[in-house]
């Protein structure tokens, strides 16, 4: 069991986090994110000899002497060689579970849910793909439908990402196997799919429609959000508790229930990691209460390795 006491540098992180949940401005919260990662999302577009230049950079030992610019030479008197870019045809995919669950708050951090934090996620995740010239969508999941953002590049293609992401409200139920089948026409190419969620169905419509990606050759990188009290289960004891998603009534954890939710809930999850690693699918588990960009960092750290 995870202890819920803070050090003063966690105490530091958390208060960053709430003055971020509080702000309506998702670039100034994604380049607070952003700011020293340092990781991209691929390579992106492909340096090399190709076509479209880019810039110059200074030669280096092993560069081949035909792409030097022997013009720039004659002006700089130093070696230059010409940098050009490929399109790597890689599109990124972000899904968003914009379920009634993820409107579960923690109870550490005043002002974060599991939404905020995936949306926020994914948001950066956009950001980048944005930054390295990748074409970028979004599917939505809520309320019983898929909300979705065609693909396109560019900063006005951010704009209308974020814009999606900043209007999902968390409702319903997730769409059903039919209306997920049906949203996957854009996996005809190769992609990139980020999914957040708090997976607590699995399997689940969601879960076989990105399975399904996935057999298709699909690159699949999965983040489960949890709360800390889901964790180490923290509730108060007697507080009542309503499954947003099931209309079965009031629950109540005592004491003596506390053990066998802890042993149920983790045993669901490494289900979860299990079905992921057989799958050969990217997959971190991450607590909203844990600083936001060091949850991305370890993200896209696990895809690159993966990617070597």
């Amino acid at each position: 069991m995870q202890s819920t006491s803070q050090s003063p540098a966690g105490g530091a992180a958390s208060a960053m986090t709430a003055m971020m949940a509080r702000t309506k401005d998702l670039e100034l919260v994604i380049r607070h994110v952003l700011a020293g990662l340092g990781h991209g999302i691929h390579a992106g577009r492909e340096r090399g000899a190709g076509v479209e230049f880019s810039e110059y950079r200074a030669y280096a030992p092993g560069d081949e002497w035909r792409r030097v610019d022997w013009k720039l030479l004659a002006r700089a008197d130093r070696y230059f060689v010409r940098e050009a870019e490929r399109d790597s045809h890689v599109a990124v995919w972000l899904c968003l579970d914009a379920t009634a669950s993820m409107s579960e708050p923690s109870r550490e951090i005043n002002g974060i849910d599991k939404l905020w934090f995936a949306r926020t996620v994914l948001a950066c995740v956009a950001a980048i793909a944005q930054r390295q010239g990748d074409a970028f969508g979004l599917l939505v999941c809520t309320d019983g439908k898929v909300e979705f953002t065609p693909a396109s590049r560019g900063p006005r293609q951010l704009q209308r990402v974020l814009a999606a992401l900043s209007k999902a409200e968390p409702r319903g139920q997730l769409p059903s196997a039919e209306t997920l089948r049906a949203s996957l026409h854009f996996a005809r190419a190769p992609s990139m799919i980020f999914a957040a969620s708090d997976f607590l169905d699995w399997p689940s419509p969601l879960s076989e429609a990105l399975l399904r990606l996935r057999n298709m050759r699909h690159d699949v990188r999965l983040l489960t959000l949890r709360t800390q009290a889901e964790v180490d289960a923290s509730f108060k004891s007697g507080a009542g508790y309503r499954d947003p998603e099931q209309a079965d009534g009031l629950h109540r954890m005592s004491n003596a229930d506390r053990e066998s939710y802890k042993q149920q809930s983790r045993a669901h999850f490494d289900g979860v990691a299990g079905s992921c690693r057989q799958n050969n699918i990217v997959h971190y588990e991450a607590r909203i209460e844990q600083p936001l960009s060091g949850v991305l960092r370890s993200w896209l750290q696990l895809a690159g390795a993966r990617a070597k």
